[in-house]
């Protein structure tokens, strides 16, 4: 798949971590290399942090692992949207609710929904909840 898409912060760890690789992860890795440009709402770079943290603290990265992929991630080609934050207590709320899914993942599909993009993530959930809203999953 060619063009920008959204993907969310599991995405983004499995890039950065092979334990969390998946074959469809590693096709979205291959699209970014050919230039495909990434979308993410502003908690992004929040929820990736704290989870390659996490993965430090359960001792599967060491320090040094977890600083190069925070580094690795800084480069990439992530535009990152702001408009989110304005939408926390209505609409991502409500998207929420409707869907079983976190706030947080409301999110990622508010925003793939709103530029019509696809959506990669590895959440089955989020997955759903996409297709339900007729949103294009990778």
């Amino acid at each position: 798949m060619r063009g920008p898409f959204v993907v969310d912060a599991s995405v983004a760890v499995a890039w950065v971590h092979p334990a969390q690789a998946t074959v469809v992860t590693k096709g979205m890795l291959q699209s970014v290399r050919r230039g495909g440009i990434v979308r993410v709402p502003a908690l992004w770079p929040l929820e990736v942090a704290n989870a390659l943290l996490v993965l430090t603290r359960r001792g599967k990265l060491v320090e040094s692992e977890r600083q190069d992929a925070l580094v690795w991630l800084q480069r990439l080609p992530v535009t990152i949207d702001h408009e989110m934050s304005g939408l926390a207590f209505a609409r991502l709320s409500t998207l929420a609710c409707e869907h079983t899914i976190s706030v947080y993942d409301a999110t990622y599909l508010e925003l793939a929904r709103r530029l019509n993009l696809p959506l990669g993530c590895k959440d089955g959930p989020l997955r759903s909840a996409a297709r339900t809203c007729g949103v294009r999953v990778w």
